[in-house]
């Protein structure tokens, strides 16, 4: 067992999220695309780290003065593992460079939450829907504890009553389902190899698209919450910072689409598609994918720690 190629799997494998995100996003029901695509994202990061650090680590130990433990320079090692030592400086400052991405992420997305918070903290009550008095149109959930739903009174005076329940339904279903977490972790994912960027953003439109199936059953009607989707983004903008699931960020794309979704039969909520439909193929292509990747990173790091324990004395 040998690193040999396979260690570099893991960085490119990744390419395939493009393929992976339109096929899931367009065949899959909403919720089994929005879990599946989020593992996929979070265990090709795993490998794409995993696959970097390994890379470091055999680079490096053969450079003169570094701190590893000298028989990992041995020739048997040498012989065993692939070295090169440019590759290892490259893959040690790429590595730093994605710890500082990620912490750069998560960390934004700490501050627009407190900035949300601040703003929560200007509206009476501590449950239930706040209202702030704003004449700009929007509405967003809030994760915590509680969670809120927050809502202008320009988005509110934009919708009639039956419209404003749709869109109470769409951001409570955000809330209760944590749709700020698949979302954070799709972008940490992303930060960590930006090939999963095309899983990120078909997370962000399939939670707004679950989102939507979920007011559309709690209001039982497809057209009156297609319509709310659509007055709302007609008016709206967003509201403290785009992490947030908003109920109808402006922007030509996902939302015509949501509205022609919902205008739509239901999507089917098979646990598992047929294996010849589309949605099938979409779902095998992932788990291949991600299996691959998963397996030349464990063939790597297993291989990397057998020939270091053979040559590393007791």
């Amino acid at each position: 067992m040998t690193m040999g190629v396979f260690v570099f799997l893991p960085l490119i494998l990744p390419l395939t999220a493009l393929p992976i995100s339109r096929l899931a996003a367009q065949h899959l029901h909403p919720r089994a695309a929005t879990r599946l695509m989020t593992t996929i994202s979070v265990a090709m990061a795993l490998c794409s780290a995993v696959c970097l650090g390994l890379l470091g680590v055999v680079g490096t130990a053969q450079i003169p003065g570094n701190p590893l433990p000298d028989s990992w320079s041995d020739p048997e090692v040498r012989a065993a593992v692939p070295f090169h030592e440019e590759v290892g400086t490259a893959a040690l400052i790429a590595l730093a460079l994605v710890l500082l991405t990620v912490a750069a992420t998560a960390l934004r997305h700490l501050r627009v939450r407190v900035r949300a918070r601040r703003v929560l903290s200007t509206v009476p009550g501590t449950t239930g829907p706040a209202v702030t008095r704003d004449d700009e149109p929007y509405a967003y959930a809030l994760p915590g504890r509680p969670g809120r739903i927050v809502v202008s009174t320009g988005m509110l005076d934009s919708l009639d009553e039956s419209e404003r329940r749709a869109l109470f339904a769409h951001e409570q279903a955000h809330l209760t389902d944590r749709h700020h977490r698949v979302r954070l972790a799709t972008q940490l994912a992303s930060a960590v190899n930006p090939f999963l960027r095309p899983l990120q953003h078909a997370v962000a439109y399939t939670t707004e698209r679950w989102a939507d199936e979920e007011a559309a059953a709690a209001v039982g009607d497809r057209r009156l919450t297609a319509r709310a989707v659509a007055k709302a983004a007609l008016v709206s903008h967003r509201g403290p910072g785009h992490p947030l699931p908003a109920f109808a960020a402006p922007g030509p794309g996902p939302v015509p689409r949501r509205i022609a979704a919902l205008l739509g039969p239901a999507p089917d909520d098979a646990p598992w598609p047929p294996a010849r439909s589309p949605a099938g193929l979409a779902a095998m292509v992932a788990a291949a994918g991600t299996a691959a990747s998963a397996l030349s990173a464990l063939n790597a790091a297993v291989a990397l720690l057998l020939v270091l324990k053979a040559a590393t004395p007791l």
